[in-house]
């Protein structure tokens, strides 16, 4: 099966073909690092960290690149409330957002530009677009000029008059009030280092453009994918998309965007005041848990996040790690999973559209039939349920055996612990069935089984395992 992927500009799953065959350039919209990151600003993270996983592994070589924002309004706003310089302001949250990342498993870009290190790339494409009539110079700023572009609107399906007013639209003289900035003057007040030298005079880019020029600086005049979070598909990527089709470049072939992590309906962020500090959440739950989490809803689909919603995602790692530790211990550790197999129905549901909920089904029915294997002491058939869970989670960045997650302070000292509190009691429970006490035996199974734990007796001795 080809894989096929789901085109937010043509609303429609179509094959994917890269550019050049083998190869595959993507430009992920990165942090804007105004604050520390929260759970909702690593749904797309992980979620395109799948995307590229599932491409190398299918045989591509992918490039992708992963923007900094590190000068905006927010930043030099909250700098300067804070009594901080705003670039050191802005490191210290890329900082936060780098270590977020690592934390779950996200694989790092080709590179990471900041739109500070490509001011130069920034003025000539602005200069591009005044020379081709698309932008205009006002008292020292520069603007896109929206009614000049027929196609503006195109990737979000909306007409010129019907768009909403950016939020720099009151207060000017723009040609129309839709136009939005591709260069900001200097204002007064404004820190002199947040001033770079211009055509038009001192001052900073728009947002938008700064996408655009990184995008053609690392990946050329056309790319295969250009992804972000749902919520930049306007005005962001439709400002993108105009200014650099404006500009005489293709820019990307297909679009991708990953639904939000909401709260009772709401997306989740600092504004609403419920958003998840990677932080705090990586301090009451192990890393793995918390990326399959945010990996196990499909990434079209919204992710509402509950109390129990990593308590789920903790009990269904520690049951996917602890299948591949028991097994490890039985059978030993395969020499290679990455190049392993991978079962039928888990890569035609990755070619997919990347149905992760459907390839988990298989990875669940695999460490089932595993957990079953070790039962019946048929360690082939254990071995090859290993090695099958270990490739399909290795895909989704959660083989616990990796060298990510098998230090994790989490999961291995948890599945640690549990398994001295639970091997005490098959210990007392061996001692009962000995002197034939099969009432204290029974209880002892019965006890475990309440709370989850699936008691397999064997010519070996009895195992357990966390129940599905």
């Amino acid at each position: 099966m080809t894989l096929r992927l789901f085109d937010s500009a043509t609303r429609a799953e179509r094959d994917f073909v890269p550019l050049v065959a083998g190869h595959v350039g993507i430009y992920l919209c990165g942090a804007t690092v105004q604050g520390s990151p929260h759970i909702g600003h690593m749904r797309a993270a992980v979620a395109f960290d799948v995307l590229q996983r599932w491409l190398e592994r299918s045989g591509h070589t992918v490039t992708l690149v992963r923007n900094v924002t590190d000068i905006d309004d927010k930043i030099l706003d909250k700098a300067a409330h804070a009594g901080e310089p705003w670039w050191s302001w802005a490191l210290r949250f890329e900082r936060e957002f780098g270590a977020a990342y690592s934390a779950l498993g996200v694989l790092p870009p080709a590179i990471e530009p900041r739109a500070t290190g490509h001011i130069p790339q920034m003025v000539a494409l602005i200069a591009r677009l005044i020379e081709r009539g698309h932008a205009y110079e006002l008292a020292g700023s520069v603007y896109f000029d929206v009614r000049s572009f027929g196609a503006y609107g195109a990737l979000t399906r909306q007409a010129a008059e019907d768009l909403t007013l950016p939020a720099d639209a009151a207060g000017d003289d723009k040609r129309d009030p839709r136009d939005f900035a591709l260069w900001k003057a200097h204002k007064d007040g404004e820190p002199a280092t947040a001033s770079w030298e211009s055509p038009w005079g001192p001052g900073r880019p728009g947002w938008h453009i700064e996408c655009s020029a990184m995008a053609q600086r690392y990946l050329g005049e056309a790319f295969d994918i250009h992804g972000g979070g749902l919520d930049l598909r306007f005005p962001h990527h439709e400002n993108e998309q105009a200014q650099s089709r404006a500009a005489g470049y293709e820019f990307a072939a297909l679009w991708m965007h990953s639904a939000w992590v909401t709260q009772a309906g709401a997306k989740m962020s600092k504004s609403l005041g419920n958003g998840l500090l990677v932080s705090e959440v990586l301090a009451h739950h192990a890393a793995p848990a918390v990326r399959l989490a945010l990996a196990s809803v499909h990434y079209r689909s919204m992710l509402e996040y509950t109390p129990s919603t990593l308590d789920d995602a903790t009990a269904t790692w520690n049951r996917l790690a602890g299948f591949v530790t028991r097994a490890a211990e039985r059978v030993g550790q395969p020499s290679d999973v990455v190049s392993a197999d991978l079962p039928a129905g888990f890569v035609e549901a990755m070619d997919d559209d990347l149905a992760v909920p459907r390839a988990l089904a298989h990875i669940h029915d695999s460490v089932r039939a595993g957990n079953a294997a070790l039962a019946a002491g048929d360690d082939e058939a254990a071995a090859a349920a290993l090695v099958a869970v270990r490739a399909m989670l290795d895909v989704l960045g959660l083989d616990p055996m990796s060298p990510q997650w098998s230090g994790s302070s989490g999961a291995s000292t948890a599945l640690t612990a549990l398994d001295a509190l639970v091997r005490a009691d098959l210990d007392a429970r061996a001692q009962a069935r000995a002197r034939r006490d099969w009432a204290a035996a029974d209880a002892i199974r019965d006890r475990l089984a309440a709370v989850g734990i699936a008691i397999e007796d064997s010519t070996e001795g009895a195992r357990w395992s966390l129940e599905h």
